[in-house]
């Protein structure tokens, strides 16, 4: 850095062990800073100085690695100063003080959120389910099945007789496949607050609603075909992944905001309504195809469940114009139903 003694600036320095102030005058010469004042006279070299960076407004302030400070309020006379003894903003500075260095940082930031987010959350959450043990489904299935019945769902509605018809013919259909291929699951009855619905919970608990049953007169294929899905989600612990990658973007939001207990608090309206990726919909969709062909019954069954739901929209939109969460939570959140339908015929062929 180049020196030029004949240029001093007027200051104020304080020892930093009291608050009393002196004025002083700066000087930058042969690579020291020389602070002189009445009964100062002190020469300390740069690189012990922690210079300030350069904005707008707002004081300018020097720390002194030994402790103290010097300080001058007219920030313009200091740059000046400081610009006319050669020292130079660094990159960094000279990017904030340009709006096109700094809007273009905060697109890259952007940007970076975004890709963490499209690919390095789910390579991250991939790893920690992974990593975890099928107990803790186990025990989060228990628990969030406490939870939904305490809020929004209430007993079956539906005779003995009929919920053994289900069982049984699920029970057939799960059954064709080999153990390997089947994962743990017990299927509940429940009526639900939520509409015709049927979701799988860590663990292999398949809650299936009394809604859900009448919706499609009780036709026991197409609800195999609808619990082969959930059991898909079962199998690849889509709730437990959920559930992670929530908590990961919570843990985040809590760094930044504070407050992690409302994740908490919604852990089980999020395993309800079971809001997966669409890469894990058409996974679970895949599996049902699997599990469907395996027991000789056509894909095409659950294009059933579509032109059945479709015609509850209408029935639900001429009733209350808009309200298409009273058709079930789980079944809102999937990938469009044509994209679906398309699939499940095309798989039939």
């Amino acid at each position: 850095m180049d020196t030029a003694p004949e240029r001093s600036l007027s200051a104020n320095y304080m020892d930093g062990r009291s608050a009393q102030s002196h004025p002083v005058q700066l000087r930058l010469q042969q690579g020291l800073l020389h602070i002189d004042g009445e009964g100062i006279a002190m020469r300390i070299p740069l690189a012990e100085v922690q210079w300030p960076e350069r904005t707008r407004h707002g004081k300018r302030v020097a720390h002194l690695a030994q402790g103290g400070l010097v300080q001058s309020d007219d920030a313009t006379a200091w740059d000046a100063w400081v610009g006319a003894s050669g020292q130079r903003d660094s990159l960094v500075v000279k990017m904030q003080q340009s709006w096109r260095s700094a809007l273009a940082s905060a697109v890259l930031l952007v940007g970076l959120l975004a890709a963490a987010y499209a690919w390095g959350l789910p390579l991250l959450t991939e790893a920690l389910v992974a990593a975890t043990p099928s107990s803790v489904d186990n025990s989060l299935g228990e628990s969030t099945l406490a939870a939904i019945d305490s809020s929004l769902m209430q007993p079956s509605q539906l005779s003995a007789s009929e919920q053994q018809r289900i069982q049984a013919a699920w029970q057939q259909v799960a059954g064709a496949l080999s153990t390997a291929q089947v994962p743990v699951w017990r299927l509940v009855f429940r009526k639900s607050r939520i509409g015709p619905n049927a979701f799988a919970l860590p663990g292999g608990t398949i809650v299936l609603t009394d809604e859900l049953v009448r919706l499609v007169d009780g036709d026991t294929d197409v609800l195999c075909a609808v619990l082969a899905h959930e059991l898909g989600h079962v199998k690849h612990r889509d709730g437990l992944r959920m559930l992670v990658q929530v908590g990961v973007v919570g843990s985040i939001s809590s760094i930044v905001l504070g407050d992690f207990s409302s994740v908490l608090a919604a852990v089980p309206a999020l395993l309800g309504q079971a809001h997966y990726s669409r890469q894990a919909e058409h996974q679970a969709d895949v599996f049902a195809v699997q599990v469907l062909k395996t027991a000789h019954i056509s894909p095409a069954t659950m294009v059933t469940l579509f032109a059945k739901l479709e015609q509850e929209r209408a029935k639900r939109g001429a009733q209350d114009k808009g309200s298409e969460s009273m058709l079930g939570i789980a079944f809102a959140s999937h990938p469009s139903d044509a994209e679906r339908v398309a699939f499940f015929r095309q798989a039939a062929q």
